[in-house]
């Protein structure tokens, strides 16, 4: 009856399903105050939650917390009280993301060819530079990704855009971090710092097949740029980095206590690229 109450008369639908009008709303009042009480409880649940994400989280990842939880509930439904509510995950600015790659040394094949879904750990790991904004001068964070749990293994801040500050630091922490496996692929655009004599050699001496975008063409490492744009949207970022302390620091939080461990990820299935780690390792073991 309740479904149907804006197409018929409450007194005719309560002849044809024999109940009286005065227990139709009675029940529609105690539902009514069920459904509040249960908003007000949800509601509750969601600022919870958007508040431990920093206020990085929206409504998709929301609701996939909720449904962990055990919650019978839709995203729409959250998403509107999360507007009720007054709170939307948090949109920042954009900054500037490029490489150089206009220069005339050798560049390898693209091997990767946008298969970004490898079946194990250290099979392919991919790579960017992006510039971040300083007080008087930039910038430069180097991040290596393993593609099959979308972990950034290895990272590197700097003040120079040079391949043993930026490329060759982010390689050696990742190599610390996960042992690569020969024949493994790693994949970037085809910057300088990728073309580098140092970083190549570095590439040889572990026996990893280099794979390079198509100039121009984002869509081929798309995993990579799929991070600084998560990175823009999401860290709590000063306008401009007063030191390179400050901004060591912003990274770090980021990226090693956020992303890598509890930020759920939809490439991942909503899952947090430990988790990844944990169970991909679990089935080499097994």
């Amino acid at each position: 009856m309740a479904q149907h109450r804006q197409e018929f008369p409450i007194l005719k639908m309560s002849r044809v399903f024999g109940v009286s009008t005065s227990g139709y709303y009675r029940w529609l009042g105690a539902d009514s105050s069920s459904r509040t009480k249960e908003n007000q409880a949800l509601t509750k649940a969601i600022i919870g939650h958007w508040k431990a994400s920093g206020g990085r989280y929206g409504s998709p990842r929301i609701h996939q917390v909720l449904l962990g939880e055990g919650w019978q509930v839709s995203r729409p439904r959250v998403a509107r009280l999360m507007r009720k509510a007054g709170i939307a995950s948090t949109i920042r600015r954009k900054w500037i993301r490029t490489t150089d790659s206009d220069h005339e040394k050798v560049r390898a094949p693209n091997l990767l060819a946008r298969r970004f879904y490898p079946e194990g750990l250290s099979r392919a790991w991919v790579s960017d530079i992006t510039y971040l904004p300083g007080e008087d001068h930039w910038l430069y964070l180097t991040t290596v990704m393993d593609l099959a749990d979308r972990k950034v293994i290895g990272w590197a801040l700097s003040e120079t855009m040079e391949a043993g500050d930026t490329t060759i630091a982010a390689f050696k922490q990742a190599v610390a971090t996960r042992k690569p496996k020969p024949g493994m692929i790693f994949h970037s655009d085809p910057g300088r710092q990728y073309c580098a004599e140092g970083f190549k050699k570095l590439l040889d001496h572990y026996q990893i097949r280099q794979s390079m975008s198509r100039k121009g063409n984002c869509w081929d490492n798309a995993p990579a740029e799929s991070f600084f744009k998560t990175l823009k949207y999401e860290a709590n970022m000063p306008k401009r980095f007063a030191s390179y302390g400050q901004a060591r620091r912003v990274l770090f939080d980021y990226i090693e206590c956020w992303y890598n461990t509890k930020r759920l990820h939809s490439a991942l299935g909503y899952r947090t690229p430990t988790q990844i780690e944990q169970l991909l390792t679990k089935n080499i073991a097994a």
